[in-house]
């Protein structure tokens, strides 16, 4: 069943990983999308590969980083100049980082991590609410992690950045829920990407699987999770089956976030 069809999304990150699997959902479900990514050849080759599968929709792709402010405004801008309104925003971008300790993480890198995670994520809100204000309508999706929800070892300014993207999501389905706008935000686990994969690459050249194997031992599922997955709650959150939940900062992660505790 087509959900989306016809909707107005912006994805950032769109051009790999759990942007992607979103894109290819959305397109699925017949939705119109702006892809937005700051890698314009690997953007170039996702907007080709998504066209293939989905013929019938309307793209269009906007190289952007979004941790500057005057480049939100422009894939905000161009959205609405293209298909004349925004459904629905994606805010998906962003980076780990470094591990390090908190007193010896380098102060440049936290930076970025709190420009892209957090300044990026207001910067979409920013630009984006008060065209959804004005229809009447929108669905905000923000991208907390499970480093929104609890600590991670070694993970400062991501874990901070995530923290403050959940706060932000709870601010603004407060202040803007009266114009038919829902904000939430999802709080992935360990998501079997192109990125998390190569991390396995790096703790095991020899035996990849094997790391991953490892790791998921600690998860009640016992394996990692596919993009695919967080796909499918991305749609719900962006669909109007969702239109009485917002606030909210829900977890993707195969039920490990209850082994931490209230969160």
């Amino acid at each position: 069943m087509s959900t989306l069809k016809g909707k107005v999304i912006i994805i950032t990150g769109a051009a790999m990983g759990l942007g992607l699997a979103a894109a290819k959902e959305l397109a699925a479900q017949g939705a119109h999308l702006t892809l937005v990514d700051y890698n314009k050849e690997v953007l170039e080759k996702a907007t080709a590969e998504v066209r293939q599968q989905y013929p019938g929709i309307r793209l269009l792709t906007l190289v952007a980083d979004v941790s500057k402010e005057d480049q939100v405004k422009k894939y905000v801008d161009e959205t609405v100049k293209e298909f004349g309104r925004i459904d629905g925003l994606y805010n998906n971008a962003g980076i780990e980082g470094r591990q390090a300790s908190m007193t010896n993480y380098d102060l440049a890198i936290f930076q970025k991590v709190i420009d892209i995670n957090l300044m990026g994520v207001y910067y979409g809100m920013r630009y984006v609410l008060p065209v959804m204000q004005k229809q009447q309508y929108g669905r905000i999706v923000n991208v907390a992690s499970v480093g929104g929800i609890r600590g991670v070892l070694n993970q400062t300014p991501y874990v901070a950045s995530k923290h403050a993207v959940s706060g932000m999501t709870k601010n603004a389905a407060l202040e803007y829920g009266q114009y038919g706008i829902t904000t939430n935000a999802i709080a992935p686990g360990a998501i079997l990407t192109p990125m998390v994969a190569e991390a396995f690459k790096e703790i095991n050249p020899e035996d990849p699987k094997h790391a991953e194997t490892e790791y998921a031992k600690a998860n009640p599922t016992k394996r990692l999770g596919l993009p695919e997955e967080v796909a499918k709650v991305v749609a719900f959150l962006l669909s109007d089956a969702a239109s009485y939940v917002s606030g909210q900062t829900i977890a993707i992660d195969g039920g490990q976030s209850n082994i931490y505790g209230n969160v």
